[in-house]
């Protein structure tokens, strides 16, 4: 009967700490920017994950280690999902965006899940086709 008591006892306080953790994590501010993973330049290379903030009018891709990179100029021409060889190294249900650079510098893919997809093409305008203004 002890053993009950104790169980129902350890039971209760794991609920409470677990309760508290996520009342906590609820609480908490979110995290600026857009989730992503980035190659560069685009279709070789490998993915490496970061984040894309578009404030201030500039976007830029900030990248877990490594220097920033401004995505001034740039222009999103394609969305696509991702191959079975880049769903292994990415999460296979993300889109990933194909972007252009206005110099001739090569372009960057950004991966992101569908629900960041609207913000990340916000923040990246999209290429108008040959032709239309």
């Amino acid at each position: 009967m002890i053993e009950y008591v104790v169980l129902a006892g350890a039971a209760a306080g794991t609920a409470w700490l677990m309760r508290r953790k996520h009342l906590r994590r609820q609480a908490g501010a979110p995290v600026p920017g857009i989730p992503c993973m980035a190659r560069r330049p685009a279709g070789s290379g490998r993915w490496r994950s970061g984040r894309v903030y578009a404030d201030q009018g500039a976007a830029r891709w900030v990248p877990g280690r490594g220097e920033p990179v401004p995505l001034t100029g740039a222009r999103a021409t394609g969305v696509r999902v991702p191959s079975v060889k880049e769903g292994i190294s990415i999460n296979p249900g993300s889109r990933i965006v194909t972007c252009e650079f206005a110099e001739d510098s090569g372009g960057i893919e950004i991966a992101v899940m569908p629900l960041d997809l609207r913000e990340l093409l916000a923040a990246v305008p999209e290429a108008t086709p040959e032709g239309r203004a």
